[in-house]
């Protein structure tokens, strides 16, 4: 299983930093949050995509992912009028053109909450709609699209591995794929597992981190409730060989570095005695 670093909690840091402490640290790959100052995918577009390329080259780092920041101000596809939506899927076809140039493999979305007066029906039709668009324009590019569920501290919209069973059924699509996040099972007591059992080979990447009851909180590995050594344990039993991402993000951001090499350090551990 390779292992990836998640670039947001080092907004407040250089870029550079991300790629210098994956190379010293022994993370195998970047997934690039696509926010401002770092990877916004307009300021890749208009040249900047430049200074990550050199990155990726000087720090032999590769970006497997791309993952643009789409949930919050001013990006959410699954609220409000049909011209925000529109205006949402232009970005996101955008980032995947730059996730084509920077070498990814995959971007990952995560479909956010959609306020508090639509229904079910209005949800799935607008969330159908708009990852159908989104796997079409994956297809010409050849980089996968990943769906990734979200806590209901989070999102009213997609939160389970249910979710991408249904979504699957909706859309038939050889770049559309699913992930999990072991936080959002956790808190809502559902089996991490089971993302496995029910999404067989569309089940594409994790996001590995500690957790607590009760908040969607990412903390360092060993610092929470989930019981981590076991876990890989059990991936390893069930013969999961995907990449998975240590998912540290804002809360670490005064000292992203430190908590970085101590996330990995831990989890190196619990895969050796996994057998990994």
């Amino acid at each position: 299983m390779k292992l990836g670093m998640f670039t947001s909690g080092y907004q407040r840091n250089p870029l550079e930093h991300c790629f210098q402490d994956a190379k010293r640290f022994g993370y195998d790959f970047i997934e690039l949050w696509g926010g401002r100052p770092h990877a916004f995918a307009p300021d890749l577009k208009a040249g900047e995509i430049n200074e990550v390329k050199w990155l990726i080259d000087k720090y032999e780092m590769p970006v497997l992912g791309y993952t643009p920041e789409h949930n919050a101000y001013p990006y959410n596809f699954m609220i409000g009028s049909e011209l925000q939506r529109q205006d949402a899927v232009s970005y996101l076809k955008l980032c995947l053109d730059m996730s084509k140039e920077l070498g990814a493999d995959f971007m990952l979305i995560s479909p956010a909450h959609a306020g508090y007066l639509v229904t079910y029906d209005e949800i799935w039709d607008r969330l159908v709609r708009t990852i159908r668009e989104l796997a079409e324009h994956a297809e010409k590019t050849g980089v996968k699209l990943v769906v990734e569920p979200l806590t209901p501290y989070e999102s009213n919209v997609f939160k389970s591995a249910n979710d991408l069973v249904e979504l699957f059924k909706r859309i038939d699509s050889p770049f559309l794929y699913g992930m999990c996040d072991v936080v959002p099972p956790y808190v809502q007591h559902e089996s991490i597992m089971t993302y496995i059992d029910k999404l067989g080979r569309k089940m594409y990447h994790m996001h590995i981190i500690d957790g607590e009851p009760g908040t969607d909180s990412h903390i360092v590995p060993g610092e929470g409730s989930i019981p981590l050594p076991e876990l890989f344990k059990e991936l390893k039993c069930a013969g999961y060989e995907n990449t998975a991402t240590l998912e540290l993000v804002t809360g670490y951001i005064n000292e992203p570095r430190l908590y970085a090499r101590r996330a990995i350090d831990r989890v190196r551990t619990y895969m050796e005695e996994a057998g990994y």
